[in-house]
């Protein structure tokens, strides 16, 4: 069926058009209701991965990766006052909804050995704390000489203290993380309050998620309405291209909540993703019925709507496939979710654009004023703007090609200093509290990341037992371990404190008798099952950097490959771990999604307009811009992270879409006149105003990015912003230099396919 009967059935389809876009948009903006947020990372990672699989199993049955920090800072912890604070937090945590467990300095367990035999009870007696300065000075020399305590409850130097507290498996972890904030800021206390570890972080950053969504896209969307007026003075080409984008977002959103998927991290973009390109689909249909000298006739509306159908579909296939390429080959399942629901948003909002934009400007008739294409030459941007670029292409196409090779040049040179980071710390500013409790546990207690041991046979065996100790000693040689927990690390300290001798001993009955002293107590739950067949070491790992993380995996690895036996088998994993393979799948999935859409979309645009030149040449201008904006990245220190690794694939998905009205206008300027120079002006006349107007709004949109609570985030939008500006200048320079080229060339048979 040829466009323009496609477009006359649109027309005629308005009522039906309108009742079902109403009805949808009522029913998933009642879903909204219902959408829930998460930003926990390990609940994304995959179930097929080794390291991932085994860091969720640990989580599951001791409660590893569900632990929630309360740091206490002061300038000497060693004070009664101090101490009747962290008494009162550990108090209200013990009762607490949610909380299985909660260690502190005044209930960690301690192991005695005395004349009276051995005692094994608490470190500070809860019901007489020490008043006087004997008392305080002889639990300071408990907690430094105490391997247990210096650097794991209290930190060296004596100023800050840990309350740390486990979340049963089924809580509600932003539910338990807001109760523990506003519980222990209701204790009076002199001291400095700081959050970490894993619920608090997840809730820290669900918190920035919701305060940037309710903030940041209400100013988006004013400032681009602002744009629009100024662009279209009329009420109708604000509100038209809004309304998309709004419906887009609801129904997107709203499908989300429906089949019971989460806002993460990187899904909290997709709402500004889709005001950009719902916006500016129909920014492009509005610009186009405009255009037509009779507006307001319903054949002249569906004549420009055939004459937009064949670029925003193509726009909008390819954005998708640009989006569509995350479900391939990316660690995070948070990332395949995003580019599921980005790609379903994108689907939604063409056919908002070429259905629901031109019912509405069917019904209401806005367009049966004056307004004809006639005045609509006299636009500022136009007539000057777009008149200007025409005559410096022609004037100066071959000095542009080169300028846009040196810029190109520059930029992959740039390339070759990109970082990469994978580290959850960088998701906030400086002066975050989350970072700065983040720091103070890098500084004074070893680090945040953890890293678990696992070993599998009888527990109470020597064999076990002798081979955690001696793999918590190997582990702590590395410069990035501090200290190790184990079941054995008690069983030595009991074996210490009655004889004198902090070895395992190699008698299974006399440990059997050691570890009566100790049943029962909450820390074993943290450190072996109840069937005494598992057992694991907690240590924590400092650096964030990559290859402090590569080097201690390799150490590691090759320690627990050449250790491990049937009778007790031993696996690692942590945080560092699969730091490293997020690393690696960075680059795996960012040069895979940019190939696989990158060549998937040279075939659409070919087939499309009939031309492999043209689905070529369409690409020109979008691969200089990801050239471009790797450049920046490595020229400025923009690191590739978990969100920027979505910039090149979302900025090749929407920047494409320039190019394409550029070469399709192109192409029907062939087919009407078959002279080169004329058609490019034609092309540039019809479609330069809507992709200015398109990169400004897009722009200024992802901008609003900048003030986003979230680091990654703001360099997110910076970005897009730079790769959507020089894609539309790229679409509108760079690509019809080219074509003019070719035409001195005597190439122009090629462009009548």
């Amino acid at each position: 069926m040829k466009a323009k009967n496609i477009a006359k059935n649109i027309v005629s389809l308005k009522w039906v058009t309108i009742v079902i876009v109403l009805a949808l948009s009522i029913f998933l903006g009642s879903q909204l209701k219902d959408l829930k947020v998460n930003a926990d990372i390990l609940q994304s990672l995959p179930n097929d991965d080794t390291h991932a699989k085994l860091l969720k199993s640990i989580a599951e049955n001791f409660g590893g990766n569900n632990m929630g920090v309360v740091i206490l800072e002061t300038d000497n912890i060693y004070q009664t006052k101090v101490l009747e604070q962290v008494q009162a937090i550990t108090d209200s945590l013990v009762e607490m909804k949610g909380i299985s467990s909660v260690s502190s300095l005044t209930n960690i367990i301690q192991i005695k050995g005395g004349d009276d035999g051995i005692e094994v009870g608490t470190l500070v007696d809860e019901y007489e704390l020490p008043k006087d300065v004997n008392d305080l000075e002889n639990l300071k020399k408990d907690v430094m000489s105490n391997e247990m305590y210096r650097g794991n409850i209290v930190s060296e130097d004596g100023t800050s203290t840990l309350i740390i507290f486990t979340l049963e498996n089924n809580a509600d972890v932003s539910l338990v993380a807001a109760n523990v904030i506003d519980i222990t800021k209701k204790i009076e206390t002199t001291e400095k309050l700081y959050y970490t570890g894993s619920p608090m972080l997840v809730s820290s950053i669900s918190n920035l998620m919701r305060k940037d969504l309710t903030t940041l896209l209400p100013i988006a969307f004013i400032l681009i309405a602002l744009i629009l007026y100024l662009s279209f003075r009329s009420i109708t080409g604000v509100v038209l291209p809004l309304l998309t984008a709004a419906i887009s977002i609801i129904w997107s959103l709203g499908i989300m909540s429906l089949l019971e998927y989460k806002m993460s991290m990187i899904s909290n973009n997709i709402p500004i993703i889709l005001l950009a390109i719902g916006s500016s689909y129909a920014i492009h249909v509005i610009n186009r019925i405009n255009q037509q000298e009779v507006i307001g006739d319903k054949k002249n509306i569906s004549m420009a709507l055939s004459m937009v159908l064949v670029p925003v579909l193509l726009a909008s296939i390819t954005t998708g496939i640009g989006f569509i390429s995350f479900i391939f080959g990316a660690y995070l399942e948070m990332i395949v979710e995003f580019g599921m629901f980005t790609t379903l948003g994108t689907a939604i909002a063409c056919f908002l654009s070429l259905f629901f934009v031109p019912a509405t400007i069917e019904i209401i008739g806005s367009y049966k004023s004056n307004k004809n294409y006639k005045t609509e030459k006299k636009s500022f941007v136009l007539n000057k703007v777009l008149t200007h670029i025409i005559s410096v292409l022609f004037k100066h196409s071959k000095k542009i090609v080169i300028t846009w090779v040196i810029v190109l040049c520059i930029s992959i040179v740039g390339i070759f200093s990109i970082e990469r980071k994978v580290d959850i710390q960088e998701y906030f500013k400086k002066d975050n509290p989350t970072r700065q409790a983040e720091a103070i546990m890098v500084d004074n207690f070893g680090g945040t990341k953890p890293v678990f041991v696992l070993f599998k046979g009888n527990v109470k065996s020597p064999e076990v037992l002798k081979k955690m100790i001696e793999t918590s000693e190997y582990m702590e040689k590395s410069p990035d371990i501090y200290t190790s927990m184990s079941v054995a690390t008690l069983v030595s300290e009991i074996n210490f404190a009655i004889s004198g001798n902090p070895e395992i001993p190699d008698d299974i009955e006399k440990i059997e008798q050691l570890w009566f002293l100790i049943d029962g107590n909450e820390t074993l739950n943290r450190l072996v099952n109840e069937e005494l067949t598992e057992g694991i070491i907690i240590s924590k790992f400092k650096s964030p950097d990559n290859d402090s993380k590569k080097i201690f995996a390799e150490y590691m690895n090759d320690f627990v490959s050449n250790n491990s036996t049937p009778s007790c088998q031993i696996e690692i994993t942590g945080m560092p771990f699969v730091d490293i393979t997020m690393d690696r799948s960075l680059i795996r999935s960012q040069l895979g999604s940019i190939v696989i859409a990158l060549i998937f979309m040279i075939l659409i645009v070919g087939i499309f307009l009939r031309s492999w030149v043209f689905g070529i040449l369409a690409s020109v201008p979008i691969v200089a811009s990801i050239i471009i904006l790797f450049g920046i990245m490595g020229l400025t220190g923009i690191s590739l992270n978990i969100a920027t690794v979505l910039v090149a694939s979302v900025a090749l998905g929407i920047g494409i879409d320039y190019s394409i009205h550029i070469i399709s206008q192109f192409k029907q300027g062939m087919k009407l006149n078959g002279k080169v120079e004329w058609a490019i002006e034609n092309a540039i006349n019809i479609s330069g105003k809507a992709i200015i107007i398109n990169v400004i709004s897009v722009t200024t949109g992802f901008l609003v990015l900048l003030f986003s609570e979230m680091v990654p985030l703001q360099y997110f939008g910076l970005l897009i912003g730079i790769s959507m500006l020089s894609s539309g200048l790229g679409a509108l320079t760079f690509l019809p230099a080219i074509l003019i080229l070719l035409d001195k060339r005597n190439n122009k048979n090629q462009f009548n396919q």
